[in-house]
C-alpha cells in the first residue's frame, strides 16, 4: 500500500469529476479505498429515516468519498493547486512534505 499525499485538514482543489474545480478541507481520509472526503465537494442525496437527530427524516445532502487522484493540494501562497514531495528536515532529520511549486514546507 503507497503513502497518500492527503492529510486531515488539507485544503485540496479537485482536478477531475463532477466536482473539478471547486476547493474544501479534507473531513477525512479513508486510506482502505484510496479515497478522502472534503467539505462541500461531491455532494450526494441520502435518503434517510427519521431519528432522534433528524426527527423528520428526508432526503439529506452530505459529502461521499472521492478518489485521491482526482484531488491536488493548494499552496495557500499562490493559491494555485500543486504537486507535493518528501524531504528530510535539515534541523530536526524527519521527513516533511513540501510543495513544489514554491518549494515551502507544509504545517
Amino acid at each position: 500500500m503507497s503513502k497518500l499525499h492527503i492529510k486531515k485538514g488539507d485544503t485540496v482543489k479537485v482536478i477531475a469529476g463532477n466536482s473539478k474545480g471547486s476547493e474544501g478541507k479534507v473531513i477525512e481520509v479513508l486510506i482502505a479505498k484510496n479515497s478522502a472526503i472534503v467539505e462541500g465537494v461531491n455532494m450526494v442525496s441520502k435518503h434517510s429515516k427519521p431519528n432522534a437527530a433528524n426527527p423528520q427524516g428526508g432526503i439529506v445532502k452530505q459529502e461521499a468519498p472521492i478518489h485521491i487522484s482526482n484531488l491536488m493540494l493548494v499552496d495557500p501562497k499562490s493559491g494555485d493547486a500543486t504537486r507535493i514531495g518528501r524531504k528530510r528536515d535539515e534541523k530536526t532529520g524527519k521527513l516533511v512534505r513540501y510543495y513544489k511549486k514554491s518549494g515551502e514546507v507544509i504545517k
